[in-house]
């Protein structure tokens, strides 16, 4: 039976509304990934000659690098040690009951609704106290602390979604609390680790408000180094450096996309 024709006219809506905004949201990559092959040093769109001098610009530039190599120790360390302690929390307010038990979640999740020029600023305060002024370890508490909220909410609703059932069955049979919880928990939570650990290691490696106030030159991380460039230079430079962004994004997602399956890493799709 065909569909009425005011239901084919909304069909054919949707189709244009999502291609609509699909373009809205790639319009802004797509000048900027044009613009970044353009020879003359300056931003403009479309470039009357094209060159590849910008790319190298964006490779070879000292403090590129060193923003890249600190930004990726502090990755590491910030989502590894986000991913520890934020399980842990979400395992205990999962299962415990306690006073304090919804203060202390409150506080964790705090840094959703604090600003992070306020995070950043204070630990700088902080760190001057105590004479570690933007050092490293500075840098990656302070993360941890911005990061650590998209953990727990992650390996809690993982916890939430795992059947109690299959940890009684493996107690029952006489397995200890230590090898239920390497052998059934936590694999049974690989999804939750998975994409907590993921959300941390994306959001600390892009995180530019509060790393402004607690990093110096030595440990600048690569937004901020990108920050002080546009500062003093206007050419392609940045353009090229966003592209070279897009590509390395898109490759690791596919990459996860192949080998893991982003939808069960999220945890949009149950495993089956």
């Amino acid at each position: 039976m065909a569909r009425p024709v005011s239901h084919r006219m909304l069909g054919f809506a949707g189709k244009v509304l999502v291609v609509a905004v699909l373009g809205f949201i790639i319009l802004p990559a797509f000048v900027v990934t044009v613009a970044s092959f353009n020879e003359k040093a300056i931003l403009s769109f479309p470039p009357q000659e094209l060159s590849l001098r910008w790319f190298h610009n964006a490779i070879s530039y000292r403090d590129f690098r060193l923003g890249f190599e600190n930004g990726m120790i502090v990755m590491l360390a910030t989502s590894v040690i986000a991913l520890v302690v934020g399980s842990a929390f979400a395992f205990v307010i999962d299962r415990y009951r306690f006073r304090g038990r919804g203060v202390i979640e409150g506080l964790l999740l705090a840094p959703l609704v604090v600003p992070h020029f306020t995070v950043g600023l204070g630990m700088l305060i902080f760190a001057a106290q105590i004479g570690m002024t933007r050092t490293f370890t500075v840098v990656i508490v302070c993360q941890v602390i911005l990061v650590l909220p998209f953990v727990l909410r992650s390996v809690y609703i993982s916890l939430r979604n795992l059947d109690p059932r299959l940890e009684l069955a493996a107690a029952s049979l006489g397995a200890k609390p230590w090898r239920v919880l390497l052998t059934v928990t936590l694999p049974l939570l690989t999804p939750g680790l998975v994409s907590g650990w993921l959300f941390a290691a994306i959001l600390s490696f892009n995180e530019f408000t509060a790393a402004l106030f607690v990093t110096a030159q030595r440990t600048q991380t690569l937004p901020v180094a990108m920050y002080n460039y546009v500062r003093e230079y206007a050419d392609p430079t940045m353009a090229a450096l966003s592209v070279i962004f897009i590509v390395v994004t898109a490759t690791l997602l596919a990459l996860a996309n192949a080998f893991l399956g982003l939808g069960k890493v999220l945890n949009v799709e149950q495993a089956r």
